[in-house]
């Protein structure tokens, strides 16, 4: 038969979570995949204390783990987390394995001894793997713009615009970088979308440009930024490209069908020419 002092501790324990969360939560964050452990602080957990695990599901507390005169319950955990839930039988901590994105959320732990109640709160945010960002052309822009030159007025520059991408991302922000200096900036909170940043460049720059990608723990940046050759893969500098190439070998061919024709028909008069020459002679004598 369980004891009266439980009934009120459980009474206090309820009140408190209706009434308000008043005690300290502390912020931890993952990467998904990564373990986390939340401790409880407790050196040595005695037979009549009791643990108690709570996450928030759609606004409402659920029990995850429990510990109770030293016999665990993990309840129906496995409904929220598979088999990648531990608690520790001697200090009551919990630990989430393989942790996914889904498990973000708060952790509320109560920790009842004969000496009072204590309170904790994890607010944990699991935060997916970065991808490295992706630097192409905007093709959408394709035709060159021409700028005239700052120090010379019959000087102009080329210019293209390259684009920084990266998919199903969230809670993460993308910046372009000159060397060490940040140029711009787009950050995201939404679920699972596709972000990209754009940067005008000039065709022929020997400038240091870097693409990084954030979120709050981690980052991945793209370094190897070949200005020149990003700027000539544009469809329309191709085709013009493959149409000068074409034309140059079409002229050739006619300067020498032109030529060939030329030469034949000179052979063919010094020919004829040289034929009249003998009939005449030959008609003389």
């Amino acid at each position: 038969m369980i004891h009266k002092t439980f009934f009120l501790c459980l009474w206090v324990w309820f009140s408190h979570g209706v009434i308000g969360d008043t005690d300290e939560v502390k912020s931890v964050s993952v990467t998904e995949g990564d373990s986390v452990s939340l401790n409880t602080d407790v050196t040595e957990i005695q037979r009549n204390d009791q643990i108690l695990w709570m996450f928030k599901v759609n606004n409402t507390y659920t029990r995850i783990a429990e510990i109770h005169k030293q016999v665990i319950d993990m309840y129906d955990s496995t409904l929220i987390f598979g088999d990648r839930l531990q608690m520790d039988s001697w200090t009551g901590s919990l630990t989430v394995r393989n942790i996914r994105t889904e498990h973000t959320g708060l952790y509320k732990l109560t920790i009842i001894k004969a000496s009072g109640v204590t309170y904790k709160s994890f607010s944990v945010a699991v935060y997916a793997p970065l991808p490295i960002p992706v630097i192409t052309r905007d093709t959408s822009n394709c035709s060159s713009s021409f700028e005239r030159s700052s120090s010379s007025s019959s000087s102009s520059v080329s210019r293209c615009v390259l684009l920084c991408s990266a998919v199903n991302v969230s809670a993460v922000t993308l910046s372009w970088y000159k060397g060490n200096s940040l140029l711009s900036s787009i950050s995201v909170s939404d679920l699972s979308i596709s972000l990209s940043l754009p940067l005008e460049v000039e065709y022929q720059e020997n400038n240091i440009y870097s693409c990084v990608i954030n979120n709050p723990i981690t980052n991945q940046t793209q370094h190897n930024i070949n200005i020149t050759q990003l700027c000539h893969t544009c469809p329309e500098l191709i085709q013009q490209s493959q149409t000068v190439v074409i034309s140059v070998i079409v002229i050739a061919l006619i300067v020498v069908v032109v030529g060939g024709v030329i030469y034949l028909h000179q052979r063919k008069c010094e020919q004829a020419s040289s034929e009249g020459k003998n009939y005449f002679t030959h008609y003389i004598i």
